[in-house]
Order: structure tokens, then C-alpha cells, then sequence
């Protein structure tokens, strides 16, 4: 799996938590840079923290999975885009504001709710890590690079929901599902060759 590809999900998988920020720099009542760096932290530490759990979890079955990997990194990758995109099709389709939970009073933040909400926002991950299992990626390289980006995306998105409102934050649940169902569609292709032949039998 290259860097581009790492790199990709990584963004992808971030998406969430950027949602999420945008959200609270929106609704927290006098947001503050280090606050504002504590909540990116947080989403970025349980973001690169679950794909090595759930690589490790892999890792263990790696003998019976081998055979079917590219399946299961489809499946998963998918999977979680699906979600991702049907999210954002219920949020078009619903009240944002109930969406997300936001109202129209400024909010606090504490770190029951900021634990919570870094955990939420980290499932797809591990799912994720489950699939690096069963291909060729360094973990540890991945699962910095994954926590990296969510730090960097999660910080700017505090300041943009802060500045900018709420408009954002559907979009990336849409283009992080995209993505993700785009990378789960070339490592199954790089594996089987299935959707090569098929292109190249049409034209």
C-alpha cells in the first residue's frame, strides 16, 4: 500500500472528527487555542491509536484471512464509506441542527464528553487496522500518519466552525466515504485484477 494510498485514508477517516470540530468550534463558548489543540489531540491520539489496535487484532487471524484479504479490505472500506455518505444523505435530508446535536445556545466542553466523542469518531479506524492486516502497510507508519492528519484537519476545523458555520461539516462525511470507497475499490483491484479485466474486455 503506498504512502498516496495511506495518506488518503487517512483523510478519509478523519473526516468525522473534522465534522465533529467544525461543530464545536461553532458552539464552544469562548474557545481558546489551547482548548482548540486539546480537542484536535484527543481526536488525532484515538484516531491513530485504533488502527493498530485493530491491526493487532488482524494480525492474530493473518493465517486464515490471507486467502480473501483484498475481500475483506472491500468489505470493510465500503462498508464505512456507505455509512460515511449515508450520513451525509440523512443530514441533507434531516434538520442539521438535530443532526449534530447543535442548538443555538454556546456550549462547554468537558473531558467525558471530548473521550467520548474521540472514541465515536475512531471506530471506522479500527476497522480499518483490521484491513492493514492483511496487506502489505507498515503499521506504525500508518498509524502516525492517520493520527497526524486528524490532529492537523481536527485543529482547523475548530477555528473554521468558529469562523465560517456549519456547512462543511456534511460535506466531509461525503467525501470521506467517497474515498474510502475509492481506495477499498484499488486494493481489491490490485489483488484480482478483477476490475482491470473488465475494463479492458469493454474497451
Amino acid at each position: 500500500m503506498s504512502f498516496i494510498a495511506i495518506f488518503l485514508t487517512a483523510l478519509a477517516l478523519s473526516m468525522d472528527a473534522f465534522a465533529v470540530s467544525i461543530t464545536k468550534g461553532m458552539t464552544i463558548r469562548n474557545l481558546t487555542t489551547k482548548l482548540g489543540i486539546k480537542i484536535a489531540l484527543a481526536f488525532g491520539i484515538f484516531q491513530g491509536g485504533m488502527p493498530l489496535l485493530g491491526w493487532l487484532l488482524g494480525i492474530s487471524f493473518e493465517s486464515y484471512i490471507k486467502s480473501v484479504d483484498h475481500w475483506i479490505a472491500l468489505i470493510l472500506l465500503g462498508f464505512l464509506g456507505y455509512r460515511m455518505i449515508n450520513g451525509f444523505i440523512k443530514s441533507k435530508k434531516e434538520d442539521e441542527e438535530l443532526e449534530y446535536g447543535i442548538t443555538q445556545e454556546e456550549e462547554n466542553l468537558t473531558n467525558k464528553e471530548l473521550l467520548v466523542l474521540s472514541i465515536a469518531t475512531s471506530i471506522d479506524a479500527l476497522a480499518v487496522g483490521i484491513s492493514f492486516a492483511c496487506l502489505d502497510v507498515n503499521i506504525v507508519t500508518a498509524a502516525l500518519a492517520i493520527g497526524g492528519v486528524t490532529f492537523v484537519v481536527c485543529l482547523f476545523g475548530v477555528f473554521l466552525g468558529k469562523r465560517m458555520g456549519k456547512v462543511f461539516s456534511s460535506y466531509a462525511e461525503l467525501m470521506g466515504g467517497i474515498i474510502l470507497i475509492l481506495i477499498g475499490l484499488n486494493i481489491f483491484n490490485e489483488h484480482s485484477q478483477l476490475l482491470s479485466n473488465i475494463i479492458n474486455s469493454i474497451f
